[in-house]
């Protein structure tokens, strides 16, 4: 079997092969460059993450813009940062996870729960149709607005409100991604999808971790996938703790 190939970016490439005597704008530029074409190479592809679409959403989404100026120099780390209102922007590898485990075309309506600083959703909205992205922090929402407005994705609606009820009135979901951990699956979520659509969620489990799965709809069952252990705040909200009636 060939090794994947990292995504060719021509305009990225071009920019890193600048002529010398740059200003420190576009030095700095340069480097941010090749630290998001080093995330993608050595915290996504070394660690299994092989869909050339998330690698190039990845790749062609700054990260440097999702996160607060005092942490710019550290945006491609592999690590979460904090992005005010005690939550965070997560690390890359989970977002290119949860993009991956979503296994999206390209074509599907997707809702985000937990916009954050709309990281997620600009990622997203290189990898899905449409975008519907849900914050209950209002400050938090308006800055991922006009943050997602001003970058130019247009294929993202952030919404403010509640994101354990889902978002009804744009039902039925091709995909819902979870950014947020919950107690059990919301049930309203399984009401909102569609057939053959996917959940990608983490689960608190009895051991004080929580469990990443993937919930498929066919019909009216659900194939449940387990993805491994990993760390997120707490989902917060009026359904977060409602039943999971599997």
């Amino acid at each position: 079997m060939q090794p994947t190939e990292l995504p060719r970016n021509r305009s990225q490439e071009s920019q890193v092969s600048q002529p010398p005597h740059q200003t420190s704008e576009q030095t700095q530029s340069d480097s941010l460059v090749r630290q998001r074409r080093a995330m993608v190479e050595e915290q996504l592809l070394r660690r299994g993450i092989t869909d050339q679409r998330v690698l190039q959403a990845m790749l062609s989404v700054p990260r440097e813009r999702f996160v607060p100026d005092e942490l710019v120099a550290v945006a491609y780390h592999d690590a979460a940062q904090v992005i005010g209102c005690d939550q965070t922007i997560s690390q890359p590898f989970t977002v290119a996870f949860m993009m991956a485990a979503a296994r999206l075309t390209g074509v599907e309506k997707v809702l985000e729960i937990g916009t954050g600083s709309g990281y997620g959703a600009a990622v997203l909205s290189r990898l899905a149709d449409r975008v519907y992205t849900v914050e209950r922090i209002e400050p938090l929402a308006e800055a991922a607005r006009q943050r997602l407005s001003r970058l130019g994705y247009r294929n993202v609606e952030v919404v403010s409100g509640d994101g354990t009820a889902g978002l009804a009135e744009y039902a039925p979901w091709d995909a819902i991604v979870v950014t947020a951990a919950a107690h059990e699956l919301p049930l309203a979520y399984k009401q909102q999808l569609a057939c053959g659509g996917r959940i990608v969620i983490p689960v608190d489990d009895p051991s004080g971790a929580q469990t990443m799965y993937r919930y498929t709809r066919d019909g009216d069952t659900f194939q449940i996938d387990d993805l491994g252990k990993f760390a997120f705040v707490p989902l917060i909200g009026e359904y977060s703790s409602l039943p999971d009636r599997r």
